[in-house]
C-alpha cells in the first residue's frame, strides 16, 4: 500500500483497517491486540472531535488523541515485558513561564528509564530526552516544517528550521556522492550567497556533516549556487559521499540519505537537534512536546490561553489557528508511517 497519495479520511480508514489484524507484535499479545485496537479508536474519535471545535478547546482533544495514539504506536513496538505500556506524561513545563511569552515556555522530558510516555515512546523511536535542561517553546516550534513562515520569536540568524529533500530524486544506477535537491534556507543563507553561511546553518543538523554542494564563482571561493524562491527563501543540490567499502549503488546512497533525515509526510527533512542532543527530535514526538504544552496552558491557564488565540491583539493567534489545523491533516500520514516503520514496513507490505 502506497500511503503518499491518500487524503485524512483514507488515512484514518487505512488505519482502521489494520485493526482486524494487527502488526505481529501486536497481534502476539492479546492485552497489547485490545490496546492497539481501541486506542486507534479513541484517537481517530478525538481527531476527529477536535475539528468540530475551535482553538479555545482544539489543543486538548488533539494531544489526548496524539497520546491514544501513542499507545496504540506503542503495542507494535519491539519492546519486551511492560515496556510497551505507557503511564504518565514524561514530559512538564514550568509553570513560572506560563505567565511569559509563549515562545519561552520552559519544557523539560523526564529522565530516561522513567515510565512516562514521552519517555518510552522517544526511546522505541530512537529520538533523544532533553532532560538536564528546559527547551523553550519556541524552539520546539521551528522544528515542525508547518511552521517555517511562522515562528514564535522574533527572526533571528540563530533560528533553525527544517531542510527538506525528496530522496525520489536519487539517481539510479552506482555512483560515488548520494546528490539530492534541499530546500528551505532561510533568505539570511540563500540571499548571502556564501560558504561561511552555509557551513554556520548546517552546524544545527546531525549527521549532515562533510556534505559539498553545487557551486559557482572560482574554485577557491565555491560560492553556494542557490536557486532563490520570491520569498527569499531558497534551494541548492548538496551531495555526501558513500563511506568506504559502498559501490555507490541507489540502496547504499538513499540509506546514507535516511541516516541523517527523519520522514515527515511524503517528504524527508534534515531536522535541526535541540538543546544539547547530537540527534534530532522524531517529528512524532516534536508534535508531542509542542500539543502536550498547548494542551497544558489551555487546560491550566485558560484566562492566559484566550489572550494567545484572540485574534485582535496577539500575534501569535494566527500562527496557532493554522497549526491546530494542519495537525488534522498531519497526524493521520505521521501515524502511519510511525506504526509502519517500528512494524518493519509490515503494514504497506500487506
Amino acid at each position: 500500500m502506497d500511503l503518499m497519495n491518500l487524503s485524512g479520511d483514507e488515512l484514518w480508514r487505512w488505519l482502521r483497517g489494520t485493526r482486524w489484524k494487527p502488526p505481529k507484535a501486536a497481534k502476539a499479545d492479546q492485552e497489547r491486540r485490545e490496546t492497539y485496537v481501541f486506542a486507534l479508536e479513541q484517537a481517530e474519535q478525538m481527531f476527529r472531535a477536535a475539528a468540530t471545535v475551535g482553538p479555545a478547546a482544539q489543543p486538548l482533544l488533539l494531544f489526548y488523541g496524539l497520546s491514544q495514539a501513542g499507545r496504540a504506536v506503542m503495542a507494535t513496538a519491539p519492546v519486551t515485558g511492560d515496556e510497551w505500556r505507557l503511564v504518565g506524561h514524561g514530559i512538564s513545563q514550568d509553570p513560572k513561564t506560563f505567565a511569559g511569552p509563549l515562545a519561552e515556555i520552559a519544557v523539560t522530558t523526564s529522565r530516561e528509564g522513567s515510565r512516562g510516555s514521552f519517555v518510552r515512546l522517544s526511546k522505541a523511536l530512537d529520538s533523544p530526552l532533553w532532560q538536564d535542561s528546559a527547551v523553550p517553546l519556541g524552539t520546539l516550534w521551528d522544528c515542525l516544517p508547518e511552521n517555517r513562515l511562522s515562528p514564535l520569536n522574533a527572526v533571528t540568524d540563530e533560528r533553525r528550521t527544517p531542510l527538506g529533500l525528496d530522496e525520489r530524486t536519487l539517481s539510479g544506477g552506482q555512483h560515488p556522492l548520494a546528490s539530492v535537491d534541499i530546500w528551505d534556507f532561510p533568505p539570511w543563507v540563500a540571499s548571502a550567497g556564501s560558504v561561511e553561511a552555509l557551513k554556520a546553518y548546517m552546524k544545527a543538523f546531525p549527521g549532515s556533516e562533510g556534505f559539498d554542494y553545487l557551486w559557482r564563482g572560482s574554485s577557491e571561493a565555491k560560492e553556494p549556487d542557490f536557486s532563490l524562491d520570491l520569498d527569499g527563501w531558497g534551494g541548492l543540490p548538496m551531495h555526501w559521499r558513500v563511506p568506504p567499502g559502498s559501490d555507490g549503488s541507489f540502496e547504499d546512497r538513499r540509506t546514507l540519505i535516511r541516516a541523517m533525515t527523519r520522514p515527515y509526510g511524503r517528504s524527508r527533512y534534515l531536522v535541526p537537534a535541540v538543546g544539547s542532543n547530537a540527534k534530532s527530535v522524531h517529528p512524532l514526538m516534536t508534535w508531542w512536546a509542542v500539543l502536550h504544552t498547548l494542551s497544558m496552558l489551555a487546560r491550566y491557564e485558560p484566562a492566559q490561553w484566550s489572550k494567545h488565540i484572540h485574534v485582535d491583539s496577539s500575534q501569535q493567534a494566527v500562527p496557532l489557528e493554522s497549526l491546530l489545523e494542519k495537525a488534522l491533516s498531519t497526524m493521520p500520514i505521521l501515524l502511519a508511517y510511525t506504526l509502519d516503520e517500528l512494524s518493519g514496513g509490515e503494514l504497506t507490505s500487506r
